[in-house]
């Protein structure tokens, strides 16, 4: 496991966890991480992430509109 260190000044209003949750929905939100790996990062569960996701503008799913696109097509092809 590799360690980051940051100096973060006392006069900034942020606590460890805040800053692991911000960079693990911005790692998220740009495809670097799986959300299982981005939860883990942040040190919660996956739903719990998930649910945090919303407090930093960050869409749980993140298609882009060709993939919804694709994910359409083949749905309709299980679709009775």
């Amino acid at each position: 496991m590799k360690t980051l260190s940051i100096d973060i000044p006392d006069t900034f209003d942020l606590d460890d966890k805040e800053v692991k949750m911000a960079l693990a929905s911005k790692l998220y939100e740009r495809g670097k991480l799986s959300l299982g790996q981005a939860a883990l990062l942040a040190g919660y569960s996956k739903e719990t992430f998930m649910e945090l996701l919303a407090e930093y503008g960050v869409a749980v799913i993140n298609y882009s509109p060709e993939e919804l696109d694709d994910d359409i097509k083949n749905a309709e092809k299980y679709s009775l």
